[in-house]
């Protein structure tokens, strides 16, 4: 059987390291590249054969490319051929249904990722779709019920808005990246605050950090 190439992408070097080692003990694959941002993976994928990205989901904001939705939905569409498998915290079933739809092979939950990666690698190796469990949302500042309903009320843009906003970018660079109007941005960032109960841009911060929801 031929080794299948995987290129990694994750801009924290411990995160590289390890999911390589843990690749490097399946003879089956092969890791032939790695990039700290999406331009780096984009540059990869255009310049050699690859059979499998494992990236991700929060990547850098000062690409092209963007991180998130925007850059799965762009690997798809130029890439087709190449499996996606995604690394994040993220558990809102909108977004992984999202992500699915897309045409991802695998969402591996990052704080499961020694347990998850082989049974994800067999799934690939076999021509399946992977899907990891779903780890329970922790929650600091509001009861578990009250957490899950209120990110239950986000749709799939106010949520991917909160997150963008949240990982540092303004308004304006969310609008840029996201070929949205600044006024659409701003309205789906306002709609996802009011859902959330949170009236500042800081007690949203507070909030996210403190909940781990987009970390």
């Amino acid at each position: 059987m031929a080794t299948l190439n995987v290129v990694i992408a994750d801009d924290h070097p411990i995160v590289l390291l390890g999911v390589r080692e843990l690749i490097e003990r399946d003879e089956r694959f092969g890791v032939v590249g790695e990039a700290i941002c999406s331009n780096e993976l984009i540059d990869l994928l255009q310049r050699q054969s690859v059979d499998l990205v494992i990236t991700d989901f929060n990547m850098p904001a000062d690409s092209p490319y963007g991180d998130g939705l925007k850059l799965v939905a762009y690997l798809r569409r130029h890439f087709p051929e190449v499996k996606l498998l995604l690394l994040t915290m993220i558990s809102n079933p909108l977004i992984l249904t999202r992500l699915h739809e897309l045409g991802v092979v695998g969402v591996i939950q990052k704080n499961q990722l020694h347990h998850d990666i082989q049974q994800a690698l067999m799934a690939v190796a076999q021509g399946r779709s992977f899907r990891s469990s779903q780890p329970e949302p922790t929650c600091v500042m509001a009861p578990k019920v009250a957490l899950d309903d209120r990110l239950s009320k986000l749709s799939v843009k106010e949520y991917e808005v909160l997150r963008m906003f949240v990982l540092g970018q303004s308004v304006s660079t969310i609008a840029r990246n996201l070929s949205r109007s600044v006024k659409t941005i701003s309205s789906q960032k306002n709609a996802g605050m009011r859902k959330l109960e949170v009236t500042s841009d800081q007690d949203l911060l507070t909030y996210c950090l403190e909940n781990n929801i987009f970390s």
